[in-house]
């Protein structure tokens, strides 16, 4: 199994992402393109030592950038919503915000 640092790389903090945070109780991750559910739900509950309900996913496709007449794509990567039972306390890292 991948150390829990390679699943979950950074938190996401959007403006998408606090409002489902305040409203649905829900954290937002990017995460390896190549990890599971059970993987982040897994890392999300021992390094935060929280309880989590359920792990939506989503893989972002990378987009065109261009410099004058060179063109390339940003990589694609992962998204985790992951969604705390009721009850559960927020991890301090977004308390600040």
């Amino acid at each position: 199994m991948p150390t829990l640092y390679t699943v979950i790389r950074r938190p996401l903090i959007t403006e998408k992402g606090l409002g489902v945070k305040e409203t649905q109780n829900t954290l937002v991750f990017e995460v390896a393109p190549d990890a599971t559910k059970t993987e982040v739900k897994q890392a999300v509950e021992s390094l935060f030592k929280v309880k989590v309900q359920g792990v939506r996913t989503a893989s972002v496709e990378g987009k065109l950038r261009r410099r004058g007449r060179y063109a390339g794509y940003r990589p694609d990567w992962k998204k985790a919503y992951v969604r705390l039972k009721d009850g559960e306390k927020m991890p301090e890292y977004l308390d600040s915000l």
